[in-house]
């Protein structure tokens, strides 16, 4: 299997080419290279060969020879989506709409696509949701994953095998390390000032899947049956990993020992959902989370003590995507519809 995935330079796609070329597969990435100026730390092993082009401009000859593709591209977060919900949109729904298309097009019929969670934005206190619950999101981000299942779900046949994988919120360490994540962001908060400080009062609830869990979902969801996966939708964690925020930090803390945790107020975002997991494991058996938030939390601490990791490293703009893309956008290597502008 010759498979293309876009993102190849983020977070989840810096763990997902190795990954794959380990399991056999032929992996080729795509990114624009927003966030290549971040390398946390050098990992062992195989690495995809990796084509520079912005997602919108990926043409049917460039999925010639690929018998799938996983997606991954997008702007990748809530505060980055937000900043301009429009061009938001016109990337993360149009974009990827238009990347299945010409996937159809061209005549792969596999197409995994990265979607979240984060689609259910706002559950009853006592509501655990699944795949079949009404979708509620919250952000423009969330607005364009529920828009791009709608869209390519309705584009399954015979000819076209789309997948979605519903991930909780990721954690865990990647060499295109991201602190714009709750488990992650705690972890370099606990090391670097040895403090915990949460900007709510850690009642909302947060499902949590660590990086390479979300990655073994890419690699099953590829290579299952066709009738186990066309245009189906799979919520991609475990039940056991449905935490509130404040459970989170407490798990950090007890990792990172001697940090003071300190509780904010209840928060204006309102953004809190528990999600059942079984599906996954019912319909592909082989599927099984691997990390739980604390083995995340001591895979953390073991890579900022090999590393040294500072708060100058901590705090790098790199290492969340808004300050990454501003710094770019400030410096006029971006243009206003974040295409590159120099030279």
């Amino acid at each position: 299997m010759r498979v293309l995935f876009t993102g190849a330079d983020g977070y989840i796609g810096a763990l997902l080419g190795p990954y794959l070329i380990e399991q056999g597969i032929e992996a080729v990435g795509l990114d624009t290279g927003f966030y290549r100026q971040g390398w946390l730390y050098p990992m062992r092993g195989p690495r995809p060969a990796v084509i520079t082009k912005d997602l919108r401009e990926v043409t049917a000859e460039d999925l010639e020879g690929f018998d799938a593709v996983a997606h991954l591209a997008e702007l990748s977060n809530d505060p980055l989506g937000q900043q301009d919900p429009q061009l938001t949109h016109e990337i993360n729904h149009g974009g990827s709409l238009r990347l299945a298309q010409l996937a159809r097009k061209a005549g792969i019929k596999r197409f995994v696509y990265m979607s979240s969670c984060s689609v259910y934005g706002i559950g009853a206190p006592d509501q655990i949701l699944d795949e079949e619950s009404p979708v509620n999101p919250q952000t423009a981000y969330a607005e364009c994953k529920a828009k791009v299942e709608r869209d390519v779900s309705a584009m399954a046949g015979d000819d076209f095998e789309p997948c979605f994988l519903r991930n909780a919120t990721a954690y865990g360490a990647s060499p295109r390390q991201r602190f714009d994540i709750v488990l992650n962001d705690l972890c370099g908060l606990a090391w670097t000032t040895k403090q915990i400080k949460l900007l709510s009062d850690g009642s909302p609830w947060r499902p949590l899947v660590h990086a390479l869990d979300m990655c073994q979902a890419v690699h099953l969801s590829l290579t299952a049956p066709p009738d186990r996966i066309r245009g189906q939708i799979f919520n991609v964690g475990s039940n056991q990993q449905n935490y509130r925020v404040i459970e989170i930090a407490r798990i950090v803390a007890n990792e990172f020992s001697g940090c003071e945790l300190i509780v904010g107020e209840p928060s204006a975002d309102n953004r809190s959902y528990r999600v059942n997991f079984d599906k996954i494991g019912r319909v592909l058996p082989t599927f099984e989370t691997r990390w739980t938030a604390e083995s995340g939390a001591r895979q953390m601490h073991d890579i900022f003590e090999r590393i040294a990791m500072t708060e100058e490293d901590f705090r790098a703009p790199p290492y969340t995507r808004l300050k990454m893309l501003m710094k770019h956008r400030q410096s006029g290597l971006l243009d206003d519809k974040l295409f590159w502008a120099y030279p």
